[in-house]
């Protein structure tokens, strides 16, 4: 210690024993609470909870937690105060084991962190389980039929999808699913009606809804340029996608699979895939999950309260659409719209 310090030290005990404040105690009572934060770290409360389980369990099974726990979450959030931790925070790390293709590990990896922080609820270092929110939003139940496509694997995809020479209509559909985020049947069935191309928003009515709720969803310039293009090849029918053998039915469901498999990716996307690529990509840059879960028509009924509000956050969609349809056009170097020809 410099005789600064020393100095310092020293008045800093006079003033406090003018305050009437025992200098010795209070410096037991900053080590106390020190000492409290240091052990109510994230990673001091699971190897403390792992300690309290560890004789239940088998060797391997133990030695699996703690090692998922140390390559994928300490790293993130485990010197963050227990309590302090928010779902979106949790959620944006659990996005990285997904992201790279380890979506049922993230699933019970999840599953353990939400077990460690009831524990900490019980022994007074937590007020609530932030895991516990994520099960709708994890992606891990889709993994198993819905494969998708990592960023890293978006390049060589568009430009095998650029070498496509087939259908220009089916080619547009793609496109535009992957813009929107919309299911591939909600795509299909798209009519005229449904899209103001003024207001650049297309509203799908509650019929066509998985959840039976109308959905609006807010096209990006790249989105309203692909529809516009539509509506010169298929404007004179009534839905947007018209079959080639009967305008009167609309494109049938393995259309946009058909081109996926025919350009080399068989096994490796579907349609459905890409609204799991759009939500690992918006997480990850931390757009507000409240607006993904409503692009995705991820309707949590327990939220819920009074009419639907099938309009909700259409802003702030609008604003996160647009980001996400320039981040793709970046990664792909996406070619809007195929040379117009017959279908």
């Amino acid at each position: 210690v410099s005789l600064a310090q020393a100095r310092a030290l020293r008045d800093e005990a006079k003033k406090k024993l003018a305050e009437g404040i025992d200098p010795s105690f209070a410096k037991k009572e900053e080590k106390l609470v020190r000492d409290v934060q240091l052990n109510n770290t994230f990673q001091a409360v699971a190897l403390e909870w792992h300690g309290t389980k560890v004789s239940r369990w088998s060797e391997g099974y133990a030695s699996d937690i703690i090692e998922a726990f140390n390559k994928d979450i300490f790293p993130y959030i485990g010197q963050q105060p227990v309590n302090d931790i928010k779902p979106l925070v949790l959620l944006n790390v659990l996005r990285r084991m997904e992201n790279r293709g380890a979506t049922e590990k993230a699933k019970k990896v999840r599953q353990r962190c939400s077990e460690v922080f009831r524990y900490a609820i019980v022994t007074g270092r937590a007020e609530y389980n932030p895991a516990a929110d994520l099960t709708s939003a994890m992606s891990g139940h889709e993994s198993k039929h819905y494969p998708f496509l990592t960023v890293e694997e978006l390049p060589d995809f568009f430009k095998a999808l650029a070498g496509y020479t087939g259908s220009p209509l089916v080619v547009l559909a793609a496109r535009l699913l992957i813009l929107t985020g919309v299911r591939t049947g909600e795509l299909r069935g798209a009519f005229w009606s449904e899209f103001d191309l003024e207001k650049a928003v297309w509203e799908i009515p509650a019929e066509r809804m998985k959840m039976k709720r109308p959905h609006l969803v807010p096209l990006s310039t790249q989105a309203l340029e692909i529809v516009q293009q539509l509506k010169v090849m298929s404007g004179q029918y009534p839905l947007v996608f018209p079959g080639r053998n009967d305008p009167r039915k609309s494109m049938s469901e393995a259309s946009i699979n058909q081109v996926f498999k025919r350009i080399g990716y068989t096994g490796k996307v579907t349609g459905h895939g890409f609204r799991h690529t759009m939500s690992t990509i918006l997480h990850e840059e931390g757009f507000n999950t409240a607006w993904i879960e409503t692009q995705l028509a991820h309707v949590d009924k327990n939220a819920i309260r009074g009419t639907y509000n099938h309009a909700l956050y259409l802003e702030g969609r609008r604003e996160m659409m647009q980001w996400y349809a320039d981040f793709i056009g970046q990664v792909g170097k996406f070619q809007l719209t195929p040379s117009l020809c017959s279908y």
